[in-house]
């Protein structure tokens, strides 16, 4: 028998008018992109206004509608103050009035206490008919009869939260770009594309259907192209945005596999909440899922950014600092990650995530938390930096899906949204102080005295990423590790996870040193930026303290008991028939205190190596004659980091110019000299198969045919022309003499 989640047992029932139109949120966005696209030429400087009033519209409209769905969630809680004993009974084995009489198990344990979850609600239309019917006579709640393709909205937990985290990081980023690209040649251009990529996303966030996913999905890598190529002409940039495209388009391969054979295997059905409930059930066979799950994944690879298809992501800086932020802690990086807690069960059954080791998605988180935090190291641009701190994030999140922490991946979406917007915005400000430059070591150093403000607000948000007590990353990321043990003994994914938060710990700290501390290295005087740019920097500094709070554990002191695990009630998905069994990490201060302890130990190396840097020389960036100068080890490992793996050469170097080259060569050589020789000697062969039947057989035989029939037929016509010589007389006589032979044989037979 297949585990049930906990929400198999009671589930309720939520609504609210905005459940039913919450469909308005990114058509509002939308609209705002149609409005500036037409009509923002006419409204000159001030063509963000349409932009900055439609996302905040969205924004108004995501929080009521998350409001209603915490509202709902709470006031049942307070209403079934029994429920915990009923349940406990059901999961004994009885019945309670209400619920379905399914067999409820967890993990073993009868007794169990589990609390109701609401359930998911979805509005869909039918879209259209995919067999044979007349338009007229589809009938989408038929689905015995018909093949319908529906078109809806899902709101739940999952789909509330990142309404909330999409609009009000896009409304920040809407703010900050008023200042930041103010007087740009396609000012208009870019606010377009903005409320479009905005509402790309939230339409992706809220689909009822695989295939509504996969139109957001592409729409999203759309405007990404377009935003990261904003300044197409130079070429670094638009080679970045080609980049960002082809890549994601390798990764969209798998995505169409994926999707098609869940279509198949679900029964003719795109529908996610179908899916799921077939992945959950066994509906669909392990293997079916396998294939599904490991297609998918390759999809998650390239948009979130994972090892091997990251490559991508680093370059997507080159477009404006604020899509920057808007792509690494909103949109579209975190699309996969979305997809992956949206269709969880495919991956749960697939990839045989619980009472496991390891698996494909825990060892592709794992190897891209590693591997981004290295490749932090060796940049000295500070938007590189935070480029490669973002796979290494993302890492973990796909990490944590892996391992059955579904919560604490979403957790730590929510919280790298929030200190990751923070650290890019404020790049944007240190450049735009600094003559546009982001490079740390030339245009940059001692900037905590020149831009106190912009020091402390990055301040606050490198705590949060690198985890420090008692910001929003060390809750989220505590969480991760302890939940490495919940639902198998994920050792090896531990320590990358361990690994990755030393690595971020010192690369920030790098960061941190390279930027604020020493003697500025560049000219004139920085300041702070004005205000368009300081608020939204100093909003999520302050919510990068305290969002962190809301999902703490119930153990923890004081408050722990009243508001912990508030996040995990109000968004872990309802409805055991199309969510698995999740048993959640149970919180271990002594882990929280080691991954401190790593951190800081990490923080003291760094600062160490700076503090004796700069001690010698204000203005220096590295010391020379160091280990990487004297050990060839050390040399090589950091010259395969600069390379970045030698990926981008294999990808350019022996792909694209193999493609271009060498395969062109070849392909060419066997056009020319097998494909074209073919069919130059069967034009010979019929050339010479031609002349011998011309000769032979049309001269020889059909010719001397119809030549030979033509003179039997004039030898014939010579003969009868001296009989019939027009003389009465002669005719006369043979027609005599023929009476008299023909007389004669009468007599004879007679």
């Amino acid at each position: 028998m297949h585990l049930l989640a906990a929400a198999a047992a009671p589930t309720f029932e939520v609504s609210h008018w905005t459940f039913d139109w919450v469909g308005l949120i990114p058509a509002i966005m939308a609209a705002s992109f149609l409005i500036t696209l037409f009509f923002g030429k006419r409204m000159g400087k001030h063509v963000h206004v349409v932009g900055v009033a439609a996302v905040s519209a969205s924004f108004v409209l995501a929080l009521i509608t998350a409001g209603a769905w915490i509202n709902a969630t709470n006031s049942h809680e307070e209403d079934h103050s029994d429920d915990a004993a009923a349940i406990t009974e059901f999961a004994g084995g009885e019945t309670i009035d209400g619920v379905d009489e399914i067999a409820f198990v967890e993990a073993g344990e009868e007794g169990k206490e589990v609390e109701a979850r609401p359930q998911a609600v979805v509005n869909s239309w039918c879209w259209f008919d995919s067999s044979d019917a007349p338009n007229s006579e589809v009938d989408c709640s038929d689905r015995a009869a018909e093949k319908p393709i529906s078109i809806g909205t899902l709101v739940d937990g999952q789909s509330v939260l990142l309404l909330v985290v999409v609009t009000f990081i896009s409304l920040l980023v809407h703010v900050f770009s008023t200042d930041y690209v103010g007087g740009d040649r396609r000012y208009t251009h870019y606010f377009a594309f903005l409320s479009l990529f905005t509402s790309s996303m939230l339409f992706f966030v809220l689909s009822a259907s695989t295939l509504q996913m996969l139109v957001g999905w592409e729409l999203v890598g759309v405007c990404s192209f377009a935003l990261i190529g904003h300044w197409w002409e130079d070429k670094p940039n638009s080679d970045a945005a080609l980049k960002a495209f082809l890549t994601n388009r390798v990764g969209d391969v798998g995505l169409l596999i994926g999707v098609t054979v869940l279509f198949f295997a679900a029964g003719n059905s795109f529908d996610i909440r179908t899916i799921n409930h077939a992945a959950v059930v066994g509906d669909i066979g392990s293997g079916t899922l396998t294939v599904a799950a490991l297609c998918l994944m390759a999809a998650v690879m390239s948009k979130s950014g994972q090892f091997v298809l990251h490559t991508w992501l680093p370059d997507a800086m080159a477009g404006p600092t604020p899509v920057s932020a808007l792509i690494h802690a909103a949109t579209m990086v975190v699309a996969g990650v979305y997809m992956i807690g949206r269709l969880y069960p495919v991956f749960w059954e697939g990839l045989a995530i619980p009472g496991s080791s390891i698996n494909a998605m825990a060892l592709v988180g794992g190897i891209t938390v590693v591997g981004g935090g290295l490749l932090a190291f060796v940049q000295d641009d500070i938007k590189k930096v935070l480029a490669y701190s973002t796979v290494s994030q993302l890492g973990y999140m796909v990490l944590a899906l892996g391992v059955g922490a579904w919560t604490a991946g979403m957790f730590h979406l929510f919280t790298h949204a929030i200190f990751k917007a923070c650290l890019f915005l404020g790049a944007g400000a240190l450049s735009h102080a600094c003559h546009h430059s982001f490079d740390m070591k030339k245009e940059m150093g001692g900037l905590r005295k020149l831009m106190p403000k912009t020091f402390a607000t990055f301040m606050v948000a490198t705590g949060a990423l690198i985890g420090i007590f008692p910001l929003a990353g060390f809750w989220s990321k505590d969480e991760i590790l302890v939940g490495t043990s919940g639902n198998g003994d994920y050792k090896i994914p531990l320590a990358m996870a361990l690994i990755g938060a030393a690595l971020t710990a010192a690369y920030m700290t790098r960061v941190i040193m390279l930027t604020f501390f020493g003697e500025y290295r560049g000219h004139d005087t920085p300041h702070d930026p004005g205000p368009r740019m300081m608020i939204p920097l100093q909003i999520l500094a302050v919510l990068a303290i305290v969002v962190g709070f809301l999902n703490i554990p119930k153990s923890f002191p004081v408050i722990g008991e009243s508001i912990g695990l508030t996040l995990e009630h109000w968004i872990e998905p309802g409805g055991g028939d199309v969510f698995p069994v999740i048993d959640h990490g149970k919180a271990s201060f002594a882990m929280a205190i080691i991954a401190t302890l790593i951190g800081a130990f990490a923080i003291f190396l760094t600062y160490s190596y700076y503090a004796k840097l700069f001690a010698k020389n204000p203005r220096a960036t590295e010391v020379t004659g160091g280990l990487r100068d004297n050990n060839k080890f050390a040399r090589g490992f950091h010259t395969l980091l600069v390379e970045k793996y030698y990926l981008d050469h294999f990808y350019q170097g022996v792909i694209a110019d193999g493609t271009k080259g060498w395969l062109a060569r070849g392909t060419y050589w066997v056009n020319q000299n097998i494909i074209d020789n073919v069919i130059n000697y069967a034009g010979k062969g019929a050339v010479v198969s031609g002349g011998f039947i011309y000769r032979f057989i049309d001269q020889g035989a059909i010719d001397g045919t119809v030549n030979g029939a033509g003179q039997t037929a004039l030898g014939s016509g010579s003969v009868l022309r001296r009989i019939q010589s027009g003389r009465i007389r002669q005719y006369a006589t043979l027609m005599f003499g023929a009476a008299t032979v023909l007389a004669a044989v009468f007599i004879v037979a007679v």
